[in-house]
């Protein structure tokens, strides 16, 4: 059976359509997925991600099992509330799950990781902590709703807490406050600015009406999907898995090589794949032709060979067909998608299409 949010009577009341998403009931829309989107890109929307799984680990040795357990090296992290983003690798390489984790201070990170791969990645968490003195707590106390876009945080700032207004106000990009039972982070899946907002499951409800009184409109998984897809944000399970390597994935600005005498899981395997040479690359495509980019359709590339989309669909930014997709590493700009039988035009480019609302 699936499972709901605390906001899941809200997205009812709203006018939510409501689709299984990882085990969870969640709106996929709320009327116009276009509308929606629009409304991310040109004033402030706001998404219920309550559904992702929040992690707070702990004890003197958390820094040094994250920097083992991550891709990235947390020892970047100088600032009470710098955010981080890194892959959590296996043992050969590949992608467990895509993760953000913030330093509160040297014996506390807040991780945020993905619904789908909640039960997996908690167990390798566990697994991996053995012989470090750390303390590993999930959050199913704490609700989660994104307010993104040009005019988010402005908006966001009328309905959050008076004694949280402050310290959220004078957030940097990437940063978080922890302001007692609520945490602000000024992160997101759009493109946008905007904040990621934790709070005590009891008072998300109210939240979620406030942010709307304050001109928030309420977006769904659609939405988020062309928004991330437009940033250029991979989506996990789609544009990485764990038979694939941050390597041909778009990813390896996420590998922290330095210092060399860091051993993390899965740098060996890592190593070997950088020095022997990669032979795919994650791009972005634009569909010259017409019809509708999807994951899983097949790229043809001259004199180099065959890919794959992973992710693709119609940005609403652009008014084309985009998508990523893993092709050889010769590729150069063109290629062909097989779409219905028939191979359509496709531009190749870096895959990110839209930055602070307009095309890149």
């Amino acid at each position: 059976m699936s499972q709901k949010t605390v906001l899941y009577d809200k997205h009812v009341e709203y006018g939510g359509k409501l689709v299984d998403f990882a085990g969870w009931q969640m709106p996929v829309n709320y009327g116009s997925q276009m509308d929606e989107h629009h409304q991310v890109r040109n004033d402030a929307g706001m998404f219920d991600v309550s559904h992702m799984t929040v992690v707070d680990l702990s004890g003197e040795g958390v820094k040094a099992f994250l920097q083992y357990l991550l891709a990235n090296d947390v020892d970047k992290l100088k600032q009470q509330g710098k955010a981080l983003y890194s892959c959590m690798l296996n043992h050969d390489g590949g992608v467990i799950d895509d993760l953000i984790v913030y330093y509160m201070n040297d014996s506390w990170y807040r991780m945020v990781v993905n619904a789908a791969t909640r039960d997996k990645d908690l167990a390798w968490i566990d697994e991996q902590s053995a012989g470090y003195e750390v303390e590993i707590n999930e959050r199913p106390d704490l609700a989660m709703i994104a307010v993104q876009g040009p005019h988010a945080r402005e908006k966001a700032i009328e309905a959050l807490p008076v004694d949280v207004v402050e310290a959220a106000s004078e957030l940097d990009r990437f940063f978080g406050c922890d302001c007692g039972e609520w945490f602000v982070g000024r992160t997101g899946y759009t493109g946008e600015d905007g904040f990621e907002i934790m709070l005590p499951d009891t008072e998300a409800p109210a939240f979620w009406d406030r942010l709307a009184e304050a001109g928030v409109k309420p977006c769904g998984l659609g939405a988020r999907d062309t928004l991330r897809l437009e940033a250029g944000m991979n989506l996990y399970g789609s544009d990485m898995t764990e038979t694939t390597s941050p390597l041909i994935s778009g990813l390896g600005w996420t590998i922290a090589w330095e210092p060399a005498e860091r051993d993390f899981i899965g740098r060996a395997t890592l190593q070997k794949e950088r020095d022997k040479g990669v032979t795919q690359k994650l791009v972005g495509l634009v569909l010259e032709d017409k019809g509708i980019l999807r994951g899983h359709q097949k790229v043809v590339v001259e004199n180099s060979g065959e890919g794959e989309t992973t992710s693709g669909s119609f940005s609403p930014t652009l008014k084309q067909s985009i998508a990523f997709a893993r092709v050889p590493k010769q590729a150069g700009d063109h290629c062909q998608v097989e779409i219905r039988g028939k191979l359509l035009n496709a531009r190749i480019v870096k895959p990110v299409f839209v930055r602070d609302g307009k095309p890149v």
